[in-house]
């Protein structure tokens, strides 16, 4: 898919998988909406992608709130542009518990917060205008965290926002919305930590199959490092029979 010109929002875009996406995108020829929790962060990545000659804004928002959110939502649509694809990418990890009956509930709250009614929220903003345009792609970051009790309240908000993701694709199936969960891997960035098997930099291509792909399907789970080392053509290629 061409997507040269069209505009891409990537929240959690200042560092991590987010800064990778974005640098991809842009090399891409997408322009961007870069979200952060203030401006500020995002300053060095918006110097960077200037040689690659595509438009960029940021916007600051808090993804614990749904009046900040709300904020960012109307920002944007004042830009006057068209989203055409979007990355729910930011994510939080709550404490580890080692005495896992002990998972406190704040810890859930904020964990279902932003990795799961942050993003559920951005969608219901987006999706009423990709139907009326017949067109826009969203990827919502998942987590394949698995037995890890002492984690339970992000791997609980993850699984939810699967769940939301594979109940859409009967309405999106066969249309030119798509929606589907990509799920980056273990990592070395802040959330994964710095024992994580993987370098932030295998997330590309894989992380972005699901807004390439021109496929026509939705509530699909794809795995960024099932792609690592391939080029994009080879990555989609792979993706299609998934």
């Amino acid at each position: 898919m061409n997507i040269q010109g069209k505009w891409t929002l990537i929240t959690g875009a200042s560092r991590g998988v987010g800064r990778e996406i974005a640098r991809a995108m842009a090399s891409l020829g997408s322009n961007l909406i870069l979200q952060s929790r203030a401006l500020e962060h995002m300053a060095p990545l918006i110097e960077e992608l200037k040689s690659k000659g595509v438009k960029l804004k940021a916007v600051a928002c808090d993804l614990e709130s749904e009046k900040s959110i709300q904020a960012m939502l109307q920002e944007i649509d004042s830009m006057g542009v068209v989203v055409d694809f979007v990355f729910n990418n930011a994510g939080l990890q709550v404490p580890y518990c080692p005495d896992f009956y002990s998972n406190k509930r704040e810890d859930y709250v904020q964990a279902f917060a932003v990795n799961c009614l942050a993003p559920v929220q951005i969608a219901y903003h987006f999706l009423p205008k990709m139907v009326a345009n017949q067109f826009g792609r969203i990827v919502m970051t998942t987590s394949g965290i698995a037995d890890q009790p002492e984690l339970m309240g992000y791997a609980c908000a993850k699984a939810a926002l699967t769940k939301f993701v594979a109940d859409f694709a009967c309405k999106f199936n066969g249309t030119n919305v798509m929606m589907n969960v990509m799920d980056p891997g273990w990592l070395r960035t802040d959330l994964g930590g710095p024992n994580a098997p993987n370098s932030v930099e295998t997330v590309i291509p894989g992380a972005l199959v699901g807004v390439l792909l021109d496929d026509q399907k939705s509530g699909r789970w794809f795995s960024a490092q099932d792609y690592a080392g391939l080029s994009i053509e080879e990555a989609l290629l792979k993706a299609k029979n998934k």
